[in-house]
């Protein structure tokens, strides 16, 4: 009986339009980036305006989330596209994979990753917060950065690129022109073709091994 009565009640919610539990978790994750991207700051961003965007009691988002900085950070985490399964064949096809995936990648309503106006907000948090900047680094940027880093030690240690190579500095030179092209495109325009092979024939004949 008890299980039929619970059955009902989870009838009666979704009739109700109510959203079952991970679609509810998709709304609000999807209702935080919304409100970021159209302008809000994080400093400023409330649960209540979230839980409003969503659909949602706020008493849902706390079930989940003890606090604001803790919903930013899975909010700014969730749509990252995971990355792609390597060859591991060669450095240029598995930086050719890493890059193409984050040129490429779109959140779940079509806005691209790399959005001008949560990145702004992302820098304004750095200065204001950065305990959360640091956080948000550790948890969403830096275990992919940790991918792309062990991409060039081992094309050092295979004598693909060369000996004593600034790994860091090749990282660097690598995403920080496809991010800062990214967030300065139109939502509606695309990468020129050919943009990510440039961008890695270009660094990788400055340190491949001659």
């Amino acid at each position: 009986m008890a299980v039929a009565a619970e059955k009902a009640t989870e009838g009666r919610a979704a009739a109700r339009g109510r959203p079952r539990s991970e679609s509810a978790q998709r709304a609000i994750l999807d209702a935080v980036v919304d409100l970021i991207a159209g302008g809000q700051s994080f400093e400023g961003l409330s649960m209540d305006a979230v839980a409003a965007r969503a659909g949602v009691g706020k008493a849902t988002i706390y079930r989940r989330w003890p606090n604001k900085e803790e919903l930013l950070l899975d909010a700014l985490g969730a749509d990252r596209p995971p990355v792609p399964r390597l060859h591991g064949r060669s450095v240029r096809d598995d930086l050719m994979l890493i890059l193409t995936a984050m040129a490429t990648s779109k959140t779940c309503d079509g806005r691209p990753i790399f959005d001008a106006r949560i990145h702004s907000a992302l820098l304004a948090e750095k200065s204001r917060n950065p305990d959360f900047y640091r956080r948000y680094r550790e948890q969403v940027i830096e275990p992919r950065r940790a991918i792309m880093r062990n991409v060039l030690r081992r094309g050092v240690a295979a004598g693909e690129l060369a000996a004593g190579l600034n790994v860091e500095v090749a990282q660097e030179m690598l995403v920080a022109p496809l991010i800062l092209r990214l967030i300065r495109m139109n939502p509606e325009e695309s990468l020129p073709a050919g943009f990510v092979g440039n961008l890695v024939e270009t660094v990788l004949s400055g340190i491949a091994r001659r």
